[in-house]
């Protein structure tokens, strides 16, 4: 498994993936363990090979792994990205944040 550094990752790609909700259940699932690619497809009404797409796409993003054991492929989590991601939501969501507070602030000195 190749560990990534937060600052290689491509938060574009990361928020791309994370777009699509097929896309999202499968981390949810991978983040119980490492499944199999059929046991990834198994709950969601598309084909095979398009749940193979978006495991691509999860894959480039640095979301997962896929390693082969025999015949199957196996999928594995990896958070970083995540991590990442957050803590570029982290920063808008302290800005927001600071200014409801002062929207807050204003309105409660206005009304005295």
């Amino acid at each position: 498994m190749v560990e990534q550094e937060p600052d290689d990752l491509d938060l574009d790609a990361v928020f791309q993936a994370l777009s699509h909700p097929i896309r999202r259940s499968i981390l949810e699932q991978l983040a119980d363990g490492p499944e199999s690619v059929s046991d990834l497809a198994e709950p969601h009404d598309v084909s095979l090979p398009a749940v193979s797409k978006h495991l691509r796409v999860l894959e480039d993003a640095g979301l997962i792994d896929v390693e082969k054991d025999g015949l199957v492929r196996r999928c594995h989590l990896d958070a970083v990205p995540l991590s990442a991601a957050f803590g570029w939501l982290t920063q808008y969501r302290v800005f927001w944040e600071d200014r409801l507070d002062a929207l807050a602030n204003h309105l409660e000195n206005e009304d005295q």
